[in-house]
């Protein structure tokens, strides 16, 4: 959908962060703002997290259960495509642990000289949908963009991929 993360009827919140728990986008920083300032602070005293790991935390003033903070970057470790799909299963694998039905989550691995949209849409919805093929929870994600055209390229994908799903291997038919 387009729009804000904070907004997003779900049970949870994926907040894409540095390893210095600071918003890697315009929409996380609005999503850190409506966290609230004592949840904000918290995030911030605790330890550094290693690019690829996912942390639970209460949702603050948020109208979530909960927000699984996932790092995506460090000082010494740009946004990857591998640390991406790290931070995205260590998310998704806490999700399941918490049994968390829903979920919202922007694009991970976006923003000024990092990853394009296209790029994230490729590592991401194999990734959801693998993990959906395995485990019960997330039931529901809902990835929030900013704009119409990231929309597009997500659902294109999706799309994409379902097809190729449902065909099956090549040597199957």
């Amino acid at each position: 959908m387009r729009g804000e993360l904070a907004g997003a009827g779900a049970a949870a919140v994926l907040r894409p962060v540095t390893s210095e728990w600071d918003a890697v986008t315009p929409a996380t920083r609005r999503l850190e703002l409506a966290l609230g300032a004592e949840l904000a602070a918290q995030c911030r005293a605790t330890d550094d997290l290693p690019v690829g790991a996912a942390l639970v935390t209460p949702a603050g003033d948020l109208p979530f259960e909960l927000v699984v903070h996932v790092a995506v970057r460090s000082v010494t470790e740009p946004v990857s495509a591998a640390g991406v799909v790290r931070g995205l299963r260590a998310g998704l694998g806490r999700l399941q642990e918490w049994g968390v039905r829903s979920v919202a989550m922007p694009p991970l691995g976006t923003g000024a000289g990092n990853l394009d949209i296209e790029e994230t849409a490729e590592l991401t919805i194999p990734v959801l949908l693998d993990h959906g093929d395995a485990n019960e929870f997330p039931e529901d994600v809902l990835i929030v963009v900013d704009s119409e055209y990231e929309r597009e390229v997500f659902e294109g994908r999706l799309r994409q991929a379902t097809a190729f799903r449902a065909s099956g291997p090549v040597g199957s038919r």
